[in-house]
């Protein structure tokens, strides 16, 4: 039971870096992103191909992972500064359809459908699988407090002050000087690092990546945890995140209460009361559990 514990706490970990780079692209940088599932498959195949294929050791698989995340996010941003709104959900659903189906066909490089096995993890052969759930857990719940407290900053500082008068009124901020190119090109692709960082994480810990598993679904539940916890903010996109991982994983309880019901029948059942769930907090918090806050002012230490 206390290994399953962790084993859930982990993935409430990766959905929580994943609330956390979504919430610098869309709930600082007002860019809806769609592809979210596309960087997050990105950053997974890439840490999984260098570390299983490569036989690179895994830090370095990680830090693989982020940079080409960040780099495909930039480039991506770059070629649709000029779109907004519905246009721009488009194009990143579409790299994230794009990135799917080249892991899916390209069988030289991803072994195609059958997926892609044996992703080395931490010390998974030298440790029982439950200390190896409670060290993935304090691994990722590592990044996501290093993670929390680099975007937290960021948002307190003049960068994320510039970045939500952008996401507000982008017109008054270019009359007041603010380079909207440059900064949307940068939270793109701080947000899409974050991503693929997650995907690293997912990869090392379940051992096994598939183009099946980095379907759009996934990309509906981290807009639900976001805006559940609150838009903006970067503690509401952590908690969001775990309630939401509460919710999936709370709901298999009820397949016991279900017995007369068929295998499809619980699973839609389940998805229901997903669904429930999250409208009743939309309806009693349409702002979030933690609604944003304007951050106190960024005070400088000067050296001494």
């Amino acid at each position: 039971m206390l290994s399953w514990l962790f084993s859930v706490a982990t993935f409430a970990g990766i959905y929580a870096l994943l609330a956390l780079g979504i919430n610098v692209i869309w709930g600082m940088g007002g860019m809806i992103n769609l592809g979210m599932a596309g960087f997050f498959a990105l950053g997974a195949y890439a840490s999984a191909l260098a570390t299983a294929s490569g036989g690179l050791p895994i830090p370095i698989g990680l830090g693989l992972a982020a940079g080409l995340a960040a780099l495909a996010g930039g480039l991506l941003c770059r070629l649709t500064l000029r779109l907004r709104g519905d246009y721009l959900a488009i194009v990143t659903l579409g790299f994230s359809e794009l990135v799917r189906l080249v892991a899916a066909n390209e069988i030289w490089l991803t072994n195609g459908s059958d997926g892609i096995s044996g992703v080395p993890g931490p010390w998974r052969s030298e440790l029982t699988p439950f200390q190896f759930n409670m060290l993935s857990f304090a691994l990722v719940a590592t990044a996501v407090i290093l993670v929390w407290a680099l975007t937290e900053r960021l948002r307190r500082a003049p960068w994320g002050r510039a970045l939500r008068a952008i996401r507000d009124d982008d017109t008054a901020a270019a009359v007041a000087g603010k380079p909207i190119r440059r900064f949307k090109i940068q939270a793109f692709a701080l947000g899409a690092a974050i991503l693929g960082l997650a995907g690293a994480f997912y990869a090392h810990y379940t051992s096994y990546i598939a183009p099946d598993i980095f379907r759009p679904l996934i990309t509906i539940y981290i807009f639900l945890a976001l805006t559940a916890g609150g838009t903006g903010n970067t503690t509401g996109a952590v908690i969001g995140a775990i309630a939401v991982v509460m919710v999936l994983e709370g709901s298999r309880f009820l397949e016991g209460w279900t017995s007369v019901l068929g295998g499809v029948q619980k699973a839609a059942l389940r998805e229901i009361f997903i669904g429930v769930a999250l409208i009743a907090i939309m309806q009693f918090r349409p702002l979030g559990l933690l609604p944003e806050k304007p951050p106190g002012p960024f005070v400088k230490r000067k050296s001494r």
